[in-house]
């Protein structure tokens, strides 16, 4: 039997061998799969959302919001019958980004590239089947966006997610997608049609482009680097309009800043 200390060395949130799955509290990630239900501070969800959204039984959910509720984790909002993420949940999100001294770094560098390019640049982080935008700039003259500092973002659809998924090791590749076809069989199977050509890819120049992937009108490119903190990869993306940027325009012009950029990240995060 493999020691415990050797199966937490793998990406987290991967569950899939036996020996993972009697060691894991159940609870615990049920608690854990509800507060990923909500995306922002403003998202407020009653007991059946939750439900639809974790596939759980109502009343397990009707437990585990009661109890995150005690907790601080979530605020019970009794006019709507809804809850909303608590303070608790914030609190420690907030002290967990100010306990981080490459931030600021990073952030130089995001906005720099941001100064040049005419999109969104960011630096984001594996949850399970999403990636969370750790940092993020964007450029003064691009209006609006779907996307924010502490969004997630699915791992399918975005060429982040194809670059992340391409750059860890095949077991654990295998792992996520096979709790993926468990729980999101579509999205599994995109990701699995493309696997092989994205490490090939990723071997040969270093970086994935995703065209119209996460939306028609957003063309996007990614590079993933090795966190020690993390002790996984964490991936630099930039994500702009596919009207300008073309796939050939954004192998020419925004892959070496790309390159550039992860590179100066790999160094303020090797030296973190």
């Amino acid at each position: 039997m493999r020691r415990r200390p050797e199966r937490l060395s793998r990406p987290p949130g991967l569950t899939n061998c036996v020996e993972d799955r009697r060691d894991v509290i159940e609870v615990v990630v049920r608690a854990f799969s509800v507060l990923r239900c909500f995306e922002d501070q403003e998202v407020c969800l009653g007991n059946a959302e939750i439900s639809r959204r974790c596939a759980l039984p109502p009343s397990t959910v009707s437990r585990l919001t009661y109890t995150l509720t005690r907790m601080g984790q979530l605020t019970y909002l009794p006019q709507d019958q809804k809850y909303r993420i608590g303070p608790g949940a914030v609190a420690m999100s907030a002290s967990m980004m100010c306990g981080n001294p490459a931030g600021a770094q990073i952030r130089s560098h995001l906005r720099q590239v941001a100064e040049g390019i005419p999109g969104f640049i960011g630096l984001v982080l594996p949850d399970r089947f999403h990636l969370v935008c750790l940092e993020l700039a964007r450029a003064t003259n691009v209006l609006g966006s779907g996307s924010g500092k502490g969004s997630r973002l699915a791992m399918a659809s975005t060429a982040a997610g194809h670059a992340y998924t391409a750059a860890i090791d095949t077991d654990a590749c295998d792992a996520l997608l096979v709790e993926m076809e468990r729980e999101i069989p579509e999205k599994a199977k995109l990701l699995r049609s493309s696997i092989d050509r994205n490490r090939h890819l990723l071997r040969k120049q270093g970086y994935i482009v995703a065209c119209g992937l996460w939306s028609p009108n957003i063309n996007g490119i990614a590079a993933p680097v090795w966190s020690p903190r993390y002790q996984t990869f964490v991936v630099t993306t930039i994500g702009l309009s596919s009207a300008a940027y073309d796939e050939g325009r954004l192998h020419e012009e925004v892959a070496p800043r790309l390159l550039k950029l992860s590179g100066s990240i790999r160094g303020i995060l090797e030296a973190s």
